[in-house]
């Protein structure tokens, strides 16, 4: 039996870090494989491709080759290693240099996960419909942004992350990148009076948050999905709040 054969099912991503921080990992993300196509699930938006294994490497190789979602036509380069229901992964996100092993560093570019069999999971179309309505114009927070800090659960996001952090709003959409990556889209409705934004996720969840500028920055703070909305603009570790701060992007 190959390690294709052995990949075959759906993985559940159990932690996960990130240039060299560990991030908290996304409710239900998971990664299926059929055959030799993949689907990268739960983790912002829907990634479907190829993935190429070379066990012969030490550590083995393997490639995913990006076929539809946001990353369409892109390659990411990893290494694995498979253990019965345990498999564990380092691949590259924003850098182009294959990991050479299980562990991320600073400006690296790499995200290393480790994934634990599940039960079976039905494949997901490439892009779900999400249906929401602006309830309230507020033209000030759209357009493109800027990064300038993030914390998830009370860990700090590393500078080398940050800067490659961006955010794009408009007509009641909105998406997040870290680098090319796009890490969440979905739909949005915002309040201006009791300054909160909720998102109708493609997954069919709902995230509650907050939002407010503190000069020409504008502050957003999200619960985990169906989690209650945050009172406020801190990410404490056990809350699972995410805060970020934005600076508009002069030159989209």
């Amino acid at each position: 039996m190959t390690d294709l054969d052995k990949l075959q099912g759906a993985w559940s991503v159990t932690s996960l870090e990130m240039d060299g921080h560990a991030m908290p990992a996304p409710d239900s993300a998971r990664i299926v494989i059929e055959g030799s196509k993949f689907q990268s699930l739960r983790m912002g938006a829907v990634y479907e491709g190829n993935v190429e294994l070379n066990a012969r490497k030490k550590p083995k190789h393997f490639d995913l080759l990006f076929t539809a979602g946001p990353e369409e036509g892109n390659r990411s380069l990893g290494i694995y290693e498979l253990n019965g229901d345990d498999w564990k992964l380092c691949l590259t996100v924003t850098g182009a240099t294959r990991p050479e092993n299980f562990a991320t560093s600073q400006g690296s570019g790499h995200a290393f996960e480790t994934l634990r069999r599940a039960g079976s999971v039905s494949v997901e179309p490439a892009v779900a419909a999400v249906s929401s309505a602006v309830n309230d114009s507020v033209p000030e927070i759209e357009g493109e942004w800027q990064m300038t800090s993030c914390s998830a659960d009370g860990r700090v996001v590393p500078d080398s992350m940050v800067k490659t952090g961006r955010r794009v709003a408009g007509n009641g959409d909105t998406s997040s990148y870290f680098g090319k990556q796009q890490i969440m889209k979905a739909r949005y409705t915002v309040d201006r009076t009791a300054r909160t934004i909720d998102y109708a996720l493609q997954n069919g969840q709902g995230q509650l948050g907050i939002w407010k500028f503190e000069g020409e920055e504008l502050h957003i703070c999200f619960a985990p999905p169906g989690k209650p909305r945050p009172a406020d603009f801190t990410s404490t570790s056990g809350q699972g709040h995410t805060f970020t701060a934005w600076r508009r992007n002069a030159n989209p």
